[in-house]
């Protein structure tokens, strides 16, 4: 079983606007009117569409997720989901991080996608320690994947080489 949840997860350094996968999920902030780094360039790929759609959705709160059309992206959907701001950790971070890829994957299932694409949630302007979210990450995917076969490929699209090398070597430590 391991080694098929190991084949169901992939690793990229990239640019999460250019994957052609099912759904992306966008770090959003609460508005989910567009911001900087991810849900910056998500809203300036996907196109005025997506800006329309998410004013009509009103926000989301810490941890859920909400879920759009792609429109100009190569994905069919993008799943909002907002990460929690780092507050040296005494704010319930490491539950509402967890929340995010729990609700995303659950929104994933809502509308039958069957590959997503991940950037790292938080790390950004958010400043969630970079090892602590990609233990999260990976911990809650293996946990979903465990229990559920509807989504064959989840790919974690980082962005620069040093946080995909990070990657690599937490997966090593969360699939051993």
């Amino acid at each position: 079983m391991e080694t098929n949840l190991r084949e169901r997860i992939g690793f990229v350094e990239g640019d999460i606007t250019k994957m052609d996968v099912d759904a992306i999920v966008n770090a959003a902030n609460t508005s989910l009117l567009g911001g900087g780094g991810v849900d910056g360039a998500i809203h300036r790929a996907a196109g005025p569409e997506l800006l329309a759609e998410t004013r009509k959705i009103g926000g989301c709160p810490t941890g859920e997720a909400r879920v759009t059309k792609g429109y100009r992206l190569p994905a069919k959907w993008v799943i909002h989901t907002v990460g929690p701001i780092w507050s040296g950790g005494n704010r319930n971070e490491d539950e509402l991080l967890a929340n995010c890829y729990r609700n995303s994957f659950e929104a994933a299932i809502e509308i039958g996608a069957v590959t997503v694409a991940f950037p790292s949630i938080s790390t950004g302007a958010y400043r969630f320690p970079m090892e602590r979210a990609i233990n999260i990450a990976l911990r809650e995917t293996k946990s979903f994947l465990q229990a559920n076969q509807s989504i064959k490929k989840v790919t974690f699209v980082c962005f620069g080489r040093e946080v995909y090398n990070k990657y690599q070597e937490v997966f090593k430590e969360v699939f051993h």
